[in-house]
């Protein structure tokens, strides 16, 4: 078997999918799709996407995300995040193609001082985090060789996300007020995606060995670690270094409490993910978080 695949890639349009898109071209036949494609919310719809595709791996960044509005749609949530998985699972096996699938920090309730690693007892909060790790649970369970990468934090230059809004409010208000108590990895899609395109070809060029291959469970996040108030000060930061007119600056952004800003969904203090496995196992380098961060704001500064 040769170093290239047919790759089967859902959530073409959301941050990851998009990135996915450009990093895992040089690597064969991308076949990109989003919910008008594929509805993954449909069993029957899953099945007949990966009979007809016929790939050698199946990425999978689709997910419903909307963690707050998964408190009264836990059902819907349920079949996107904790099923699908495990049906893209069983269509992997049956081909002996590999499943990559990305999972989020929410599956720990951040009770823990440091960061979590994949050992630590999952204990979920919210619809969201215990939809996602039913998700990781099925597709485990399908018994399909399998790469999940836990993340945090994700922004890009596509798609909607935290930078995207500060930037906004920024130029909107005068003020703001920003959760402190709450830390994680500010981690941008484009390195999600050149991580995941680093370690498919390591994949690739391992085969047909590749019962041999370091398969399982993974934490991604960007180097070192922050609050969401820290982060709204450095897009503010740069965005005034760049030149950007804005109405405040990374002093006028006050610090607050979670308490302060209570949301319908359940939010943890520590969103931390000790990369240490993943770094070690496939050789790679996870650079700071605001190095992402320079590069995103860099490509939406000149977007406008």
């Amino acid at each position: 078997m040769g170093c290239s695949a047919t790759i089967l890639l859902t959530g073409k349009n959301g941050q990851v999918g998009f990135e996915l898109q450009r990093a895992l071209a040089p690597l064969g036949e991308i076949v990109a799709v989003d919910h008008a494609d594929c509805d993954l919310a449909q069993p029957d719809a899953i099945r007949r996407l990966v009979k007809e595709v016929e790939p050698q791996i199946i990425v999978n960044p689709a997910a419903y995300t909307a963690v707050d509005k998964a408190e009264a749609e836990p059902a819907l949530a349920q079949a996107i995040n904790g099923v699908a998985p495990g049906l893209f699972g069983e269509e992997a096996k049956r081909l002996d193609a590999l499943v990559v699938h990305y999972s989020t920090d929410y599956v720990f309730d951040g009770t823990k001082t440091g960061p979590y690693t994949e050992d630590d007892a999952p204990n979920p909060l919210n619809v969201y985090g215990r939809t996602k790790l039913a998700g990781e649970q099925a597709l485990i369970a399908s018994g399909a060789k399998h790469l999940i990468f836990r993340t945090s934090w994700v922004f890009g230059a596509h798609g909607g996300n935290f930078a995207k809004t500060m930037l906004r409010l920024a130029a909107e208000r005068e003020s703001l007020k920003i959760v402190a108590d709450q830390f994680g990895a500010p981690t941008s899609a484009a390195l999600i995606a050149d991580v995941t395109a680093q370690i498919l070809g390591q994949y690739l060029r391992c085969r047909p060995a590749s019962a041999d291959f370091a398969y399982g469970l993974y934490h991604l996040t960007a180097g070192s670690r922050t609050s969401w108030h820290e982060y709204a000060q450095e897009v503010v930061r740069l965005a005034r270094t760049a030149g950007k007119p804005l109405k405040l600056g990374p002093e006028d952004i006050q610090a607050i409490t979670t308490a302060d800003y209570p949301l319908p969904a359940r939010r943890r203090a520590n969103s931390c993910l000790d990369t240490t496995k993943l770094r070690n196992t496939f050789g790679l380098v996870l650079p700071d978080w605001r190095q992402g961060l320079r590069h995103v704001m860099i490509q939406l500064l000149s977007d406008r």
